[in-house]
């Protein structure tokens, strides 16, 4: 069974019973899922106007073709213009974002050395969530072969919750694994 099935069926009315709400619908639930990959520093130093390794890499990783996101004003201390490519980001929504979630806790961060949990300390205080990585090569979909630049991948977990211990038991419960502290 899918996360996005198992959700629907189980897990949100433990999640109801646990935080002794009244109403199915007012359990937070995870709204969108946001991968991202900066290429500023690609385009202002080797002056690249290819991008097409990363966003096949991207491709493979989400499942979906990125899009890219330019500049909107221009900065001269980081030599960026208005107008130039800065990052290349994913929206992942519905079952495609539980799918994702899922390959995370599975297949991606048990290859993170020395994994022990992700931090509770990344929680924005208002019930989102973000993860990164130093490197693509986590990821199960990419081969080392493939990858032409390494570049750091951020995820960004937004739920429906303004509360971020609501979030942190949404994900739990979506079987993500925290750190305990020491």
């Amino acid at each position: 069974m899918n996360l996005y099935k198992e959700f629907k069926e189980k897990i949100s009315y433990d999640l109801q019973k646990d935080m002794g709400k009244s109403n199915i619908l007012a359990i937070p639930r995870i709204e969108k899922v946001v991968v991202s990959m900066g290429i500023g520093t690609l385009v202002t130093k080797k002056g690249v106007k290819d991008f097409s390794d990363l966003i096949d890499n991207l491709k493979k990783i989400t499942g979906q073709k990125p899009t890219v996101v330019n500049a909107k004003k221009s900065v001269s201390t980081f030599k960026l213009r208005e107008g130039m490519p800065v990052m290349l980001k994913t929206t992942l929504r519905r079952q495609k974002a539980y799918d994702f979630i899922d390959r995370l806790n599975k297949l991606v961060l048990p290859r993170v050395r020395d994994f022990e949990g992700i931090s509770s300390k990344k929680f924005d205080g208002r019930g989102n969530y973000n993860i990164g990585f130093k490197n693509q090569t986590v990821f199960p979909e990419l081969s080392p072969e493939e990858i032409i630049t390494q570049h750091g991948i951020q995820v960004n977990i937004t739920t429906t919750t303004t509360s971020d211990e609501e979030a942190k038991k949404l994900l739990k419960s979506l079987g993500i694994i925290f750190a305990e502290k020491k």
